[in-house]
């Protein structure tokens, strides 16, 4: 069963740790992305944490409710990290542009992170401040509730799959990834024309083109099908 949190102002600590560190929920948060950037999923574990926190284990149960709890606390951390300083200008494609390239962003910076939250939904104030704000954008736009949530699941689940596709890659030793990079200039490349047509064809373009994210474009042809949409039912409100 898991051990009820103990309430904020209850839960801090009456005497730092050890090497004189006071705990809090996001120093734990960030101390648990820092090892998920150097060991992985596999080296995120209470054990773990307490010794970079310099604290018992059990501590940890303090803050959180155990580790898939901490795990939905990073996936909104990620999201606020994306948010920071974000405002909507009224410009409701350019908003939305803008706010998914942070999302995407902000996963990608912290891959491995990324791998174990990207698919959760954490309820968090974050992730619905995030959903209140995308929502808000499309409904001031002039989209009716339905579509509002059509474009808003279409809009949320590009950006956080390509975030993980992404971020997958990333997370790759980099011996691999670097073999997945030359593979296009490679194999491919040399593929013959008379067996292959269209890769010998395109075989410069796609060297250049698929070792990078495919987000900006598929993000830009989601809000062209979204703006004329949008116009469509302008026309049928005249």
């Amino acid at each position: 069963m898991p051990k009820p949190v103990v309430p904020e102002e209850k839960r801090r600590r009456r005497r730092p740790t050890r090497s004189g560190t006071v705990l809090s929920e996001s120093l734990i948060v960030e101390t648990a992305l820092r090892l998920l950037r150097e060991h992985g999923s596999a080296g995120l574990s209470a054990r773990r944490l307490g010794l970079a926190l310099d604290c018992d284990p059990s501590t940890l149960y303090r803050y959180f409710r155990g580790m898939d709890d901490l795990t939905l606390a990073i996936g909104d951390a990620l999201v606020g990290q994306a948010l920071r300083g974000w405002g909507p200008t009224g410009s409701w494609r350019a908003d939305l542009r803008t706010v998914g390239l942070r999302i995407h962003a902000a996963y990608v910076a912290h891959p491995q992170a990324a791998l174990v939250t990207a698919n959760r939904v954490t309820g968090r104030p974050h992730e619905l401040a995030a959903d209140e704000a995308v929502l808000d954008v499309l409904r001031r736009a002039g989209f009716p509730p339905a579509d509002t949530v059509r474009i808003y699941h279409a809009f949320i689940d590009q950006t956080l799959a390509f975030a993980t596709l992404d971020a997958a890659s990333l997370a790759l030793p980099s011996a691999a990834l670097s073999a997945d990079d030359a593979m296009w200039r490679s194999t491919y490349a040399r593929l013959p024309a008379a067996t292959h047509p269209r890769i010998a064809e395109a075989a410069p373009l796609l060297a250049t083109r698929m070792v990078t994210s495919a987000y900006p474009t598929a993000l830009d042809m989601l809000l062209d099908s979204a703006a004329a949409q949008l116009a469509a039912l302008g026309e049928r409100t005249d």
